[in-house]
């Protein structure tokens, strides 16, 4: 299927706010989210639904949650379509300020996570969670939903009892699935903010292409990188940068601080780089000095491989006739590893959705998508990556693309069909 082409002066526009043209719309971004969140729930016949999940509430409030501390932000989306979003004591006095479009903004009881983890005492733990529990019946309560099932996007034992010790109906896997259905297909703001988030990535790569050179660290060339990541406006959750016979096997996602030489390839993986929330997964391989020839054949061979997958990337196709595309065992290299089936080689030919995380739906992968299929939908954003090996080294290629109506638009524009070449 051909790849589809953008309309005129359709892409990114700049990172910044502007009264002169039309970029990413913010407050239509979340509105959109939210009204595909309500309208599942309501299909699914919920009254509520508790998000603790932070992309999951990021996509209902627009709230830019920091994650890592456990539960101490919650939010309840209701069916008339309030919001009512609990938090620290900092952080909601900051939102009830901040966040006009919230108007129910109340302090969080942490009884997830960190806070309860640390406190010592199963004492203390079992008040967390039963003091959450309350919070939100209460809210329940106020807004007359107590006897209504309610979703939760949790999969905790101790909270769930909490919870149904007050009469409350849960339903936790009604709750995934609308959510994951919300999310699976995207708005065109948030198809901008992947492009644009690819923009910022390519950045970091010219960074990488003038930096890379012998007797540089990994880690210097990586944090150039990062410097320009973040100079464009974007929030660096993941990534890294390797060289060498770093690349094959590819590291353990570490930077390391081994000195690139000549002749060296260089792999710089950016994903989870965010631009408003979504986030990136993109790779590319340079080479110091001019390639040899099996470095060379490497590369076309992993070029080749990806690109065989997005010809077949279109509405109505299943994620199981796509696979089907990908390497078999042998390309796969499956001796090497001593690998017997395709799920043992998770992350080396895969295709995988990108939205406020990684992964979304769908996935595309011969370790379970020729018995587990889904369909491709239009507007779905995927990462679509491979490698392959060259000879004590190893080349990785990845993009980023948007399923269109008349196929697959490519978000990422960094040259991918020869190796960049890094000249010193």
């Amino acid at each position: 299927m051909p790849f589809h082409d953008r309309e005129f002066m359709s892409g990114t526009r700049g990172t910044m706010a502007v009264d002169w043209e039309e970029r990413i719309d913010v407050a239509r971004m979340r509105e959109e989210r939210k009204e595909r969140a309500l309208e599942r729930m309501r299909d699914a016949g919920l009254g509520s639904m508790l998000l603790v999940s932070d992309p999951n509430i990021r996509y209902v409030t627009g709230l830019a949650m920091t994650g890592g501390s456990g539960a101490d932000h919650y939010s309840l989306l209701l069916e008339d379509g309030a919001v009512v979003h609990w938090d620290t004591a900092d952080h909601a006095s900051n939102q009830r300020y901040n966040c006009p479009w919230l108007n129910d903004i109340r302090y969080a009881c942490p009884g997830l996570g960190n806070v309860p983890r640390a406190s010592g005492r199963d004492s203390a733990r079992s008040f967390l969670l039963r003091k959450m529990a309350e919070t939100v019946v209460d809210a329940l309560d106020e807004y007359d939903l107590r006897s209504e099932p309610m979703g939760i996007d949790v999969d905790h034992g101790g909270l769930h009892a909490a919870f149904e010790s007050q009469g409350v109906d849960l339903r936790p896997d009604d709750c995934a699935a609308v959510m994951a259905d919300a999310r699976k297909t995207k708005t065109e703001d948030e198809i901008e903010c992947l492009r644009q988030v690819a923009a910022v990535c390519e950045a970091g790569f010219q960074a990488i292409a003038e930096g890379a050179k012998p007797g540089r660290r990994e880690s210097e060339v990586w944090g150039d990188a990062v410097r320009e990541l973040w100079r464009h406006g974007a929030t660096v959750h993941g990534g890294y940068l390797t060289s060498g016979p770093n690349t094959w096997p590819k590291h353990q996602a570490n930077t390391t601080d081994r000195l690139i030489r000549p002749g060296d390839l260089v792999y710089a993986d950016f994903y989870n780089i965010g631009y408003l929330g979504y986030r990136s997964c993109y790779y590319r391989t340079f080479s110091v000095g001019e390639p040899t020839d099996a470095q060379t054949e490497a590369y076309e061979t992993a070029r080749d491989n990806l690109y065989d997958v997005l010809e077949e990337i279109e509405p109505g196709k299943t994620t199981a006739e796509v696979a089907a595309a990908f390497p078999d065992m042998e390309g796969e290299h499956a001796d090497w590893y001593g690998a017997d089936e395709h799920w043992q080689l998770t992350t080396n030919h895969w295709a995988h959705g990108l939205g406020l995380q990684l992964y979304e739906v769908p996935l595309i992968w011969r370790g379970i998508s020729p018995d587990h299929p889904v369909e491709i939908e239009e507007g779905m954003t995927m990462a679509v990556e491979t490698q392959e090996p060259a000879e004590r080294q190893g080349v990785r290629v990845e993009e980023m693309v948007v399923v269109r109506e008349d196929g697959v638009e490519l978000l990422s524009q960094w040259p991918v069909e020869e190796m960049t070449v890094v000249d010193h």
